[in-house]
């Protein structure tokens, strides 16, 4: 294979990679495979064991971000244990029923998921309307942040994956 058209298409991987990420889905170990990929194609002379294991540290830091801060803020804005997992349960539910609207309806669904998960599972613990918002809150905007830090890791092993990719 060509160099030029392997660091294009490594490239386009992670693009789509990086566009994956908003919409819930796990465009950070599409990326990580794009790059084991190449390293394989070429040999693990461009790419090799370092790279690859930068780059699932970022995927992995990734994940660990968005768990952290889906729950973790839930949980800072008020709510109980309880709202954190419904964030996380109601994020996931939302990003599966948004699938059918093209394009944002995942991150839309995910986004307002996290929202009533954490609102419902907080009121049913705490029967108090206000901190049930206050927690539904709180998981919105982890959701976000949650988002946020993933596509800058996801930029982080990108600029990893093309520098080695260029060296080579």
């Amino acid at each position: 294979m060509n160099h030029t058209v392997g660091v294009l298409l490594l490239g386009g991987c992670c693009v789509a990679g990086l566009a994956l990420v908003p919409l819930g889905l796990p465009g950070l170990w599409l990326m990580l495979a794009a790059v084991v990929g190449y390293g394989w194609l070429t040999g693990f002379h461009a790419i090799g064991l370092v790279t690859i294991a930068v780059v699932l540290g970022l995927a992995l830091l990734g994940e660990l971000f968005e768990l952290w801060l889906g729950y973790g803020l839930a949980r800072r804005y008020g709510g109980s244990p309880r709202a954190g997992w419904g964030a996380l349960l109601g994020g996931l539910a939302g990003a599966v029923i948004g699938v059918p609207v093209p394009l944002v309806g995942s991150v839309i669904g995910a986004i307002l998921g996290s929202f009533a998960g954490a609102m419902l599972f907080e009121y049913s613990s705490s029967r108090t309307a206000q901190t049930a918002v206050r927690a539904g809150w709180g998981a919105l905007v982890g959701r976000l942040a949650a988002a946020t830090a993933k596509v800058t890791v996801g930029i982080v092993m990108a600029v990893v994956a093309l520098v080695a990719a260029l060296r080579g």
